[in-house]
């Protein structure tokens, strides 16, 4: 990074990094138009991590919502924001990576834990990009007090002379644009919407963004539950991948009908079922705690539904199940990716 250069702006202490960022609360139904001051702005949900790009007079240094210091990580980007982004500047937004036409967040994890000699093949094999959507600082000065209208105008203009792989989020007023965006994006991987009031100030740390995932149904096999066979609370959801039965999810907790709807087509497994005895609290059935995991015969399909984030074929989020579905056979139901 460049030593620090007289004359040019820098920033107010608070947005030197890290940066307390604004957050969404999730919401079952799009908002209306006029259900956020000013009027809802909607822009895509990036299937990514948040990250705040600030560009200092010194340099340029790329923070975590969690306040985590993600430079080294993504030096790609970095290098992109140091070169396009004036002295001064602090962006909001995402960071993604392309798997061909798909987002791919598994390609983002390898980053967070590969060693630092590597990350740059990984930028390298796989760049990433950065889809900024909203402005918090300006030639130094904060820009947080206007309203998102004002914010998002600055940002289109410092926009115009970017080049990938910083890119500008599009967002649109009408509600049925972005109820097309949540259909047409969703094979690409973007998760859903987010609603944000237009003559709203930028309220970092707090839930006044709304955000809508997009869900579709799909068919898994009922590999094991949590709970007893003939009161499952859980359903967690197997596939094949290249022969083996493997754990792409869970629901969240059934209700009754749905526990003995479940119940109905559940037989114990058999000796050569893979599955272990005990499975993870955490994403991906991982974490330090854990609960037993009552393994079935793998042959009952059930249909479920689930947002657009995957990773190498994994649902990342719960699952909420939908009903079972007698009429399909185990080679019915896609692989894990």
């Amino acid at each position: 990074m460049p030593l620090s250069v007289p004359g040019l702006p820098d920033l107010p202490p608070d947005l030197a990094g890290p940066v307390a960022v604004q957050l969404a609360k999730p919401v079952r139904d799009l908002p209306t138009a006029s259900a956020l001051p000013g009027g809802c702005r909607y822009e895509p949900k990036w299937d990514g991590y948040r990250l705040v790009v600030v560009r200092g007079r010194s340099g340029t240094r790329l923070w975590s919502k969690q306040g985590r210091d993600l430079t080294d990580r993504f030096p790609d980007v970095a290098a992109a924001a140091l070169a396009q982004v004036p002295a001064g500047t602090v962006l909001d937004g995402e960071v993604v990576a392309w798997n061909g036409e798909r987002l791919d967040f598994g390609l983002l994890q390898r980053r967070m834990v590969t060693a630092p000699s590597r990350v740059a093949a990984l930028a390298a094999a796989h760049p990433a990009s950065y889809v900024a959507f909203d402005l918090l600082a300006a030639g130094g000065e904060d820009q947080r007090r206007r309203p998102l209208r004002s914010r998002r105008s600055a940002l289109e203009d410092l926009a115009r002379r970017w080049a990938p792989p910083m890119q500008l989020s599009p967002v649109t007023a009408d509600p049925e644009e972005a109820r097309g965006w949540a259909e047409d994006l969703r094979p690409l991987g973007i998760e859903g919407l987010v609603a944000k009031g237009a003559s709203t100030r930028y309220a970092g740390g707090r839930r006044e963004w709304l955000k809508v995932k997009s869900w579709e149904t799909t068919e898994v096999l009922a590999g094991g539950v949590i709970g007893t066979l003939d009161r499952p609370s859980q359903l967690v959801a197997g596939r094949y991948r290249d022969g083996e039965l493997v754990v792409v999810g869970r629901t969240s907790p059934l209700s009754p009908a749905q526990s003995a709807e479940l119940a109905a087509v559940l037989t114990p497994a058999g000796p050569d079922h893979p599955w272990p005895e005990r499975i993870g609290t955490g994403r991906f059935g991982g974490g330090r705690l854990s609960v037993a995991l009552t393994r079935v015969e793998p042959a009952a399909v059930v249909e479920v539904s689930a947002d657009a984030a995957l990773t190498a074929g994994v649902f990342r989020h719960p699952l909420r199940f939908v009903r079972v579905r007698p009429d399909l056979a185990p080679g019915d139901v896609p692989p894990a990716g």
